[in-house]
């Protein structure tokens, strides 16, 4: 079972690290082997919905730039998709989502307390393998990382629903919520091909700003995309009380009465059926532009570090990583 995703164009950038997500995909297989057949079937539902596996493949190019040649990036890269996945399980309970990537949710299929059990399953098991290795400085990055995605779950449950948010906060929800993950794939593919420390960092920021960037992408999609083509419903983030920055540049630009209303569509929004469609008349064209501004300047900034390594073809499949989250479209 191939690990590319369905999308020609990703499936034309993975082109040359194919063998090594394969590679990954059996490795995520044997984590989610358990005694247990209830534990064993939903991994396997999970494994089978598929993902873009952006974060393994930003961890085996991040080796390559060294010319790594061992096998520690496939583990690592399984760990990483591995708490990926745990923190998409624990999302879709908040959320109380029904529906990921065009199917159930396993929150849908098997209620909150396998889902939540399961998510704290996954964390725990990829802390375990982790820690066999004694790979100190790896396990560091992985255990930040996975604070911080934590930390951003509870700041973003603490501000959902409040017109007050502003950019700054929002903007520390998406830099520990998806930018950490991001930036410990990196770090940790240029830690095991022994890569300096100042490569390390500068890799880490490479992370950063395209997950910050790829977050604020899949932000606009709700406003701008179709629920077929997403694999969920759209305006989900308005529906759950998330602010985001498609709706915050329509409050920076409103006079009060504006703020007013939309303080208003956020406070009825489950009880005012007319709340959505109205929110998307109140999003500008306007607004969706300086949001995927914003976006196109955190993929600069990323590919100003990439300048930094020689130009290889790993380099250059990061950068076309870079480029293709500007033109997502799920």
């Amino acid at each position: 079972m191939t690990a590319i995703p369905k999308s020609s164009r990703l499936r034309e950038i993975y082109r040359g690290i194919e063998a090594d997500l394969d590679a990954v995909e059996a490795e995520i297989r044997t984590f989610g082997r358990n005694t247990n057949p209830l534990i064993s079937e939903v991994n396997a539902y999970l494994l089978e919905g598929g993902g873009k596996r952006v974060r393994p493949a930003l961890l085996i190019l991040a080796s390559r730039l060294f010319d790594y040649r061992g096998r520690d990036h496939i583990f690592w890269s399984a760990i990483i998709e591995t708490i990926h996945t745990a923190s998409l399980v624990h999302d879709d309970v908040v959320d109380n989502a029904a529906l990921r990537r065009g199917r159930d949710t396993v929150h849908a299929k098997w209620g909150s307390n396998i889902t939540v059990l399961l998510g704290d399953f996954l964390y725990i098991r990829s802390i375990s393998l982790a820690l066999k290795t004694r790979a100190t400085a790896i396990i560091d990055v992985i255990a930040e990382a996975t604070a911080q995605m934590i930390e951003g779950e509870i700041i973003e449950s603490s501000i959902t629903g409040r017109p007050d948010v502003t950019e700054a906060a929002y903007l520390d929800v998406l830099d520990k919520k998806t930018a950490s993950l991001f930036s410990a794939a990196c770090r940790i593919g240029a830690l095991v091909a022994g890569a300096s420390s100042e490569a390390v960092d500068r890799l880490g920021t490479f992370g950063m700003n395209l997950g910050l960037a790829f977050q604020i992408v899949d932000d606009l999609l709700d406003y701008t995309s179709d629920a077929e083509t997403l694999g969920k419903p759209v305006l989900s983030d308005f529906r759950e009380g998330r602010l985001t920055l498609p709706v915050l540049n329509a409050l920076a630009r409103a006079d009060a009465a504006g703020r007013a209303e939309i303080a208003a569509l956020v406070r009825d929004r489950r009880t005012d059926p007319d709340a959505p469609a109205r929110i998307l008349e109140i999003v500008s064209p306007e607004g969706l532009e300086d949001s995927s501004e914003k976006a196109r300047d955190y993929v600069r900034r990323a590919k100003d570090v990439l300048t930094a390594f020689p130009r290889t073809e790993a380099r250059e499949t990061l950068s076309s990583i870079a480029d293709l989250v500007l033109q997502r479209r799920s």
